[in-house]
C-alpha cells in the first residue's frame, strides 16, 4: 500500500501542469541543441564550405527535430493523439496564416505611404531569403512550440483560456525585452502579439496558424525595410525612408514600435477571440 501511494504521488507530480510545462520546454530545447551541436553542425560543416548554407540546413533540421521531439514526447507523456500538429488542415492554415502576417504588415506600410511617411529608396536584393529566412522559420517554430504548444496549451487546459492568454503573452514578451532598441510601446505590442497567436491556437486548436502568422509577420518587416523587434542583422529587401511622428512610423525597434501595429493586432485579436467563442473552443478553468 505504501509503495502504491508513493507511486500515485509520483504520477501526480509528473503530470502536474507546471511540471509538464518545464519538462516539455526543457526536453524540446535540449534535444534540438544536442542534435545541432553534435550531429548536424559538425556533419554539414565537414562537407559544405559555405557557412551560410550550413546555417540554413542546420536551422531547418533543428526545427524538424524540435517538432518531432514535441510530437513524440507528448504523444507518450500524455498518451493522446497530437491533434495540434494534424496534417490534414496544415496547408490551408500555413498559407492562410503566412499570407495574413504579410498582408497586415504590408497594410501598415501602405497607410504610412499614403500619408507621405514612407518611401522606398532602393532595392537591396533578395539576400533576406537565404540564411535569414531559415533563421526566421526556426525562431518562429521555436517560439510557437514553447509558448503556444507547451505553455499555452497546458495552461489553457488547466486554468482556462483567459488565464492562459494573459500568462503566455507576458512570458512570451519577457525574452524580447533583451533585444536592442526596446521601448514601452514595443513591449506592449509584443504582449498583444502573444495574445493574438494564443487566441489563434484556441481558434484552430493547432499550431500551424500561429506559427505561419508569426513567420509572415516577421518576414514582412525586413521586406519593407524595417527592423524586427529592434534587431537589424537580418538585412532588408527594400531600403526605405521613414518620416513623421515615430508614434506612427516606429523607432529603431521597427514597425512593431508603432500604434499601427497595436491597432492591427487588437483587431486581429477581437476577430479570433469572437471566432473562438463562436466555435465553442473557449475553455474554462478546470
Amino acid at each position: 500500500m505504501e509503495y502504491q501511494n508513493k507511486n500515485n504521488l509520483a504520477v501526480r507530480i509528473l503530470h502536474f501542469p507546471i511540471v509538464k510545462i518545464i519538462i516539455g520546454i526543457f526536453t524540446c530545447i535540449l534535444s534540438t541543441f544536442l542534435v545541432k551541436q553534435f550531429i548536424t553542425k559538425p556533419l554539414f560543416s565537414s562537407i559544405i564550405s559555405s557557412d551560410t548554407m550550413v546555417m540554413v540546413i542546420v536551422t531547418l533540421l533543428g526545427t524538424l527535430v524540435m517538432t518531432a521531439t514535441y510530437y513524440y514526447l507528448f504523444k507518450y507523456y500524455e498518451k493522446r493523439t497530437i491533434t495540434e500538429l494534424s496534417f490534414k488542415p496544415a496547408i490551408k492554415e500555413l498559407l492562410g496564416g503566412f499570407g495574413l502576417g504579410l498582408v497586415v504588415i504590408a497594410l501598415e506600410f501602405l497607410i504610412l505611404y499614403l500619408f507621405g511617411f514612407y518611401k522606398i529608396t532602393s532595392f537591396e536584393g533578395l539576400q533576406l531569403f537565404l540564411a535569414p529566412l531559415g533563421f526566421l522559420i526556426g525562431a518562429a517554430m521555436l517560439e510557437e512550440i514553447m509558448f503556444r504548444g507547451v505553455l499555452y496549451r497546458i495552461m489553457e487546459n488547466w486554468q482556462g483560456t483567459i488565464v492562459a492568454l494573459l500568462v503566455s503573452a507576458v512570458l512570451f514578451e519577457l525574452p524580447h525585452l533583451m533585444n536592442p532598441n526596446g521601448s514601452v510601446l514595443g513591449s506592449i505590442t509584443g504582449v498583444i502579439f502573444g495574445l493574438v497567436t494564443g487566441i489563434m491556437y484556441t481558434y484552430t486548436k493547432r499550431l500551424w496558424l500561429p506559427f505561419s502568422f508569426h513567420l509572415g509577420w516577421n518576414l514582412a518587416q525586413p521586406i519593407f525595410g524595417s527592423n524586427i523587434t529592434g534587431v537589424d542583422r537580418f538585412g532588408v529587401v527594400f531600403n526605405a525612408e521613414l518620416k513623421g511622428d515615430v508614434l506612427l512610423t516606429g523607432t529603431a525597434m521597427g514597425i512593431e514600435d508603432s500604434i499601427l501595429s497595436v491597432f492591427t493586432l487588437i483587431i486581429l485579436f477581437v476577430i479570433f477571440y469572437r471566432g473562438s467563442i463562436r466555435n465553442k473552443n473557449f475553455q474554462k478553468r478546470v
